[in-house]
């Protein structure tokens, strides 16, 4: 997934299978409801972001949804969660066959989220950023009745979105696997300008780009939801904990207790996967019992800064029960 420079700077993989799925039905990978099977897991912040898009837009019916573990080796995530270690859809134990389909003697990162091709197997693609705006774009015919528009402005959603890859999404990761003092000093720094910067822009507004959930809020929250559980600590972007930061704490609530956010995570799969998969950081494998989440659902007060949630849409219906997250107790 990662490597480091001679800086000692963090720095992603390019994606290994980066196609498209679109509506041309002379496409490689053409959209078709029951063909593809979306393979995530309930840690990565990457595949949350495909998959609160799917719940969003209501493509359950279309797109099925296989969950990894949270626990991996260097074969890749594993279905360890499933009857008998294997997905029961697509037969396999390791994403990494799925993978070694498409591409024999595939030696680049196993990851999610990864659209697979349920009946030849393949990966079709692994390219998050395009999967949740081809969700958006592509598979509008098969959208629920209600679906929001997610990129009402796309250059503004992109704009702003840019920086939160760069700093936020990936910087907590240029902290936690830094390689020298400097490279760290660097990514905590644009972190936390950046977390300041956006606490400033949602200081007086409910949301990043206009009065609705968009998919720049959708990026930004994926990090924010983790951060006190996996980024604070086992990262190192320990400035202040979420629960410090007031504006961002209450955006995060907010989002936290909207259909087809809250209901996507599992905090105890999130820490497994940080404190048990990276032992270059945590060696031992310890996972922390803390923090306590009773506190994301506590009243958040931004509705008082108005907006729309779902802007002319309505909210998505309570995921599908193969797919439902142990409630916060």
């Amino acid at each position: 997934m990662e490597r480091e420079q001679g800086s000692g700077e963090f720095v992603r993989e390019p994606l290994g299978v980066a196609g498209r799925i679109t509506a041309e039905e002379s496409a490689p990978w053409p959209v078709a409801p029951g063909r593809y099977r979306l393979v995530g897991a309930r840690a990565c912040p990457w595949a949350n972001r495909v998959i609160i898009t799917r719940r969003l837009l209501g493509l359950e019916d279309a797109i099925s949804l296989g969950i990894a573990g949270p626990l991996h080796d260097e074969r890749s995530w594993r279905f360890h969660l499933d009857p008998g270690n294997v997905d029961p859809v697509l037969g396999i134990e390791y994403l990494r066959e799925a993978y070694e389909k498409a591409v024999p003697g595939y030696d680049d990162g196993v990851t999610v989220p990864a659209m697979v091709d349920v009946a030849s197997g393949k990966v079709a693609t692994n390219d998050y950023a395009a999967l949740e705006r081809d969700l958006s774009t592509e598979w509008r015919e098969f959208h629920r009745d209600g679906a929001p528009d997610l990129w009402p402005d796309a250059g503004e959603i992109d704009r702003i979105g840019e920086g939160i890859f760069d700093d936020v999404n990936n910087g907590v990761y240029k902290c936690g696997f830094a390689g020298t003092q400097d490279a760290y000093d660097r990514a905590y720094r644009a972190l936390w300008d950046r977390l300041d910067a956006l606490s400033g822009h949602l200081s007086d507004r409910r949301y990043l780009v206009g009065d609705t959930i968009t998919q720049a809020d959708i990026r930004l929250w994926v990090t924010l939801v983790r951060f006190d559980a996996a980024y604070h600590g086992h990262f190192k972007a320990n400035r202040h904990k979420l629960t410090e930061l007031p504006v961002l704490w209450a955006y995060a609530r907010d989002l936290f207790q909207t259909p087809g956010f809250g209901d996507t995570i599992d905090f105890e799969q999130v820490k497994q996967h940080y404190y048990g998969v990276h032992t270059s950081i945590n060696p031992t494998g310890i996972v922390p019992d803390g923090p306590d989440p009773s506190g994301w659902l506590t009243p958040h007060g931004r509705d008082e800064l108005g907006g729309r949630p779902f802007g002319d849409g309505t909210p998505p219906g309570p995921p599908p029960g193969n797919e439902r997250v142990p409630p916060l107790t």
